[in-house]
C-alpha cells in the first residue's frame, strides 16, 4: 500500500535533497508536495490529505510547531516527523507532547530517514489493516442490524434482559418505545400446515413476512409501537402509550385492523393473543407471556380472532367440571353404536371441553385420555393400530398438529369411524369363522339324533342367544332350519342312489321316528318319499 508524504523545510537544499535522493516508491511513499514554510503547509494539507508530514521545526511565518498543533487539532490521523537542529531539541520536545510520531536531528543521513520511514510504513500498514477490519465489522453490523434488533426484542419479551441495560440498548438499536405503559400482542397464522401444502417453502416464508409487513405498516401509522418476528414465525407487537386504558382500547383497534387486513390482502387468517397493559419495560415479558396464553385459547374459540386474556379470565368464572362420562359413552358407542351416535357423543364432548376454558395443554391431556380409552378397546379386540391409520405417528402426538378443538373434532370423528369399521370387520370375520365352524359341526353330526342347539353352542363355547342371532345373520336360517335342510338333502341322495327303506334312511339322517321323517320330507320337498323315489 502506498502512502502520501508532504515535505516542509525553508532550506531548499535540505528540502530538495530529501525529495530527490530517496527511492520513495520502494519505501512505499509518494511525495505529494514540498513547501518552504508552515503557512503553505496549512493551506495545502486539506486538499492533499497527506498521511505523513515531514517538517522542519524552524520556518518563517508559521513554524513546524504551529503546523504540528494545527494537524493535531484538525487532522489527528496524519503522522508528523520533526526535523530539528541540536540547538532546537528542547523546543522539539514540546511537539512530542502533541503526539509527534518521530523526530530527526540535522544534519541527517538518507539511511536514518529510510529507517524512520520504514518503521512508519509498518505502523501505517497495521493501522490500515485495523481500520479495514473495523470497517468490515461496521459493515457486518449494519447488515446484521435488523437481526440484532430482533434478537434483543426476543430477549426483552422473554425477560432475559437486565433492567439496567434496557434503556441503553433500546437507544443504541434505535427502537422507539415511548411508554410508560406497554402491551404485547402475539400474531400467528391460523393454517400453517395448509400454507406449506399449497406453497413452496420459500413462498411460505414470504407469506409469514407478509403478516409481519402488514402489522408493521399499520402500527407505524399509529406511531405507538414496534413489530418483530420470533423464532416460531409468529409476529410480535409491542405497543406503548401514556394512558393504560387508552392504550388497551387503541391496541384492540389496531389489532382488529391487522386481522382484517391480513384476510383481505393475503387471503388467509391469523389469530391474535393480547396480553395485559403493564407499566415499565421490565414487565413487558409478563405481558408477552399472557398474550401467548391468550393465543392458546384459539384452540377452544376457533380461528380468525383477537383474543384478550382479560376477556378469557372473565369467562373462566362460569366454567363447570369436566364430565368424564362422555369418554365411557364414546367407548360404548364405538363398540356397539352407529356412526351417528358416535358423532353426537364427540360433539357433546367438545362442547363440554369448550365450556371449561381449560388451557391448551390440559385439553390435550383430556383428548389423549380419550385416545387411550379407544386404544384399549383396540387392544382388547386384538386390532392393530396399523389397521386404523397408515400414519407413522401415534394418535397421542398427532393431535398436536391441530390449532382448534373444531379441527380435533373432525379428526377424532374420522378416527372413530375407522375404529368402528375395524371393529365391525373384526367381528364380521369372527362371526363368519364361528358360523363356518357350526356348519362343519352340523354337517359332521347331522345323523346324530342327539344333536341340538345346546351341543353346537357347547362346541363353540358361545351363548345360545348370541349364536342364534349370529347364525341367522350369516345363513338366513335358524339352527333347526339349517339342520333339517342338511338332513333332507342327505335323505334325497340316499333315495336316489340306494334301495334302503324309508325307515332305514330316516335313521341314517338322524330321525328316530320314520313317520315324523315322512312328514318333514313332504313339508320340505312338496312330495312324499314314494313320489320322490318314483321320479328316479
Amino acid at each position: 500500500m502506498m502512502y502520501k508524504i508532504l515535505i516542509a523545510d525553508d532550506e531548499a537544499n535540505v528540502r530538495e535533497g530529501i525529495r530527490d535522493n530517496l527511492n520513495w516508491n520502494e519505501l512505499g511513499f509518494e511525495v505529494v508536495g514540498d513547501f518552504e514554510n508552515g503557512r503553505e503547509v496549512i493551506h495545502a494539507v486539506a486538499g492533499l490529505q497527506p498521511d505523513v508530514v515531514l517538517t522542519d521545526i524552524n520556518m518563517p511565518f508559521v513554524d513546524g510547531l504551529e503546523v504540528t498543533r494545527y494537524l493535531f487539532e484538525n487532522f489527528p490521523q496524519t503522522k508528523v516527523i520533526i526535523l530539528t537542529g541540536y540547538d532546537d531539541f528542547e523546543y522539539a520536545q514540546q511537539a512530542l507532547k502533541m503526539k509527534v510520531h518521530d523526530y530527526l536531528l540535522k544534519p541527517n543521513t538518507a539511511s536514518e530517514l529510510r529507517q524512520i520511514l520504514s518503521r512508519l510504513k509498518d505502523e501505517l500498514d497495521e493501522e490500515a489493516n485495523k481500520t479495514e477490519d473495523l470497517s468490515k465489522l461496521k459493515q457486518r453490523l449494519r447488515e446484521s442490524f435488523p437481526l440484532v434488533r430482533e434478537r434483543f426484542l426476543n430477549q426483552l419479551t422473554s425477560g432475559s434482559v437486565r433492567e439496567g441495560e434496557m434503556v441503553d440498548k433500546l437507544s443504541y438499536l434505535e427502537i422507539q418505545l415511548k411508554g410508560p405503559h406497554y402491551l404485547v400482542a402475539v400474531i400467528d397464522v391460523d393454517d400453517h400446515g395448509e400454507l406449506e401444502r399449497f406453497y413452496p417453502e420459500s413462498e411460505s416464508e414470504l407469506l409469514y413476512f407478509g403478516v409481519f409487513n402488514i402489522s408493521e405498516e399499520i402500527i407505524a401509522r399509529y406511531d405507538g409501537g414496534i413489530v418483530f418476528q420470533n423464532n416460531n414465525e409468529k409476529t410480535i407487537a409491542i405497543l406503548s402509550g401514556d394512558d393504560d386504558e387508552m392504550l388497551f382500547e387503541s391496541a384492540l383497534k389496531i389489532l382488529e385492523e391487522i386481522n382484517a387486513s391480513v384476510k383481505q390482502h393475503l387471503k388467509f387468517t391469523v389469530s391474535i393473543g393480547v396480553g395485559d397493559v403493564c407499566s415499565g419495560l421490565s414487565d413487558i415479558h409478563t405481558s408477552h407471556k399472557r398474550a401467548a396464553s391468550a393465543l392458546d385459547y384459539r384452540f377452544l374459540l376457533g380461528k380468525n380472532r383477537v383474543i384478550s386474556i382479560n376477556d378469557i379470565e372473565g369467562d373462566l368464572q362460569a366454567r363447570g367440571p369436566y364430565d368424564k362420562a362422555w369418554e365411557k359413552q364414546l367407548v360404548l358407542g364405538i363398540k356397539s353404536g352407529t356412526m351417528q351416535d358416535i358423532e353426537l357423543i364427540i360433539q357433546n364432548m367438545m362442547k363440554n371441553l369448550k365450556a371449561l376454558y381449560l388451557p391448551i395443554n390440559r385439553c390435550y391431556i383430556h383428548i389423549q385420555q380419550i385416545m387411550i380409552s379407544i386404544m384399549d378397546v383396540l387392544y382388547e379386540l386384538d386390532i392393530h393400530e396399523d389397521a386404523i391409520s397408515d400414519n407413522e405417528s401415534s394418535p397421542l402426538t398427532e393431535i398436536y398438529q391441530f390449532k382448534t378443538l373444531d379441527e380435533v373434532e373432525i379428526w377424532l370423528s374420522a378416527y372413530c369411524q375407522r375404529v368402528s369399521v375395524a371393529i365391525s370387520d373384526k367381528r364380521d370375520h369372527f362371526g363368519r369363522v364361528q358360523v363356518s365352524k357350526a356348519e362343519a359341526y352340523i354337517q359332521a353330526n347331522y345323523a346324530d339324533q342327539m344333536i341340538s342347539l345346546d351341543s353346537v353352542c357347547k362346541h363353540l363355547t358361545m351363548s345360545k342367544s348370541y349364536f342364534s342371532l349370529l347364525f341367522k345373520n350369516y345363513t338366513s336360517d335358524t339352527f333347526i332350519g339349517y339342520l333339517t335342510k342338511i338332513r333332507i338333502e342327505k335323505a334325497k341322495e340316499l333315495l336316489k342312489h340306494t334301495d334302503l327303506k324309508s325307515y332305514e334312511i330316516a335313521d341314517r339322517v338322524g330321525y328316530a321316528d320314520p313317520q315324523y321323517f315322512s312328514l318333514i320330507f313332504k313339508k320340505t320337498t312338496g312330495m312324499t318319499i314314494t313320489e320322490y323315489r318314483g321320479l328316479m
